[in-house]
């Protein structure tokens, strides 16, 4: 639990540094950029890439630094393209996805099998159960029409998805980009 509380307390320290706020603000642009490139494959299925963006920041400055992105970059995106109504549940949704991927990503290594099981977490977590849930609010499907269409789909995007982030942030570390990116970090303290 020690180590938790410190992992939040590290990366609320991530926001005192001008430097992660620009690069974040950086990530956030690409990450809105990206969101053009979504290659649709039938009515469900879409492949999206703005999320390798959002998936560095966690990475890079956790939990905390994580979840604000993450909701902002909510609002922002919709401020940018609005697609249907705005719902608060989607921007809670993108926090707690923050979050969770800050603390399996936070100052760890990058493994296949810690990008694998951070994508499940959230698949189920946020996209499926939360995700779901506000479908129903929202339109007022029934909750078990709607999941299992969602769990179908999230169970076909759960390994695309982890094996597009890990593929480029493998190459990334290998490239000594991460290494760069800390740096320039550590030189604005």
């Amino acid at each position: 639990m020690r180590k938790l509380a410190t992992l939040f307390t590290d990366s609320y320290n991530e926001l005192k540094h001008v430097r992660t706020l620009t690069l974040t603000g950086m990530m956030g642009a690409v990450s809105v950029v990206l969101g053009y490139l979504t290659l649709a494959i039938g009515d469900y299925i879409k492949i999206g890439f703005s999320t390798i963006a959002n998936q560095l920041v966690y990475y890079l400055f956790g939990p905390v630094v994580g979840g604000a992105f993450g909701g902002m970059l909510d609002i922002l995106k919709y401020l940018v393209k609005p697609t249907g109504p705005f719902f608060p549940g989607w921007t809670l949704g993108a926090l707690l996805a923050g979050v969770i991927y800050g603390v399996f990503y936070y100052k760890k290594s990058i493994s296949l099998w810690r990008v694998l099981a951070a994508e499940l977490v959230v698949s189920v977590l946020c996209n499926m159960l939360l995700g779901t849930y506000w479908l129903t609010l929202m339109y007022g499907n029934r909750f078990f029409d709607l999941f299992w269409l969602r769990v179908q789909k999230n169970l076909i995007m759960w390994p695309i998805n982890s094996l597009i982030f890990f593929t480029i942030a493998k190459n990334m570390e290998a490239a000594g980009i991460f290494r760069i990116m800390k740096e320039f970090r550590r030189t604005s303290s």
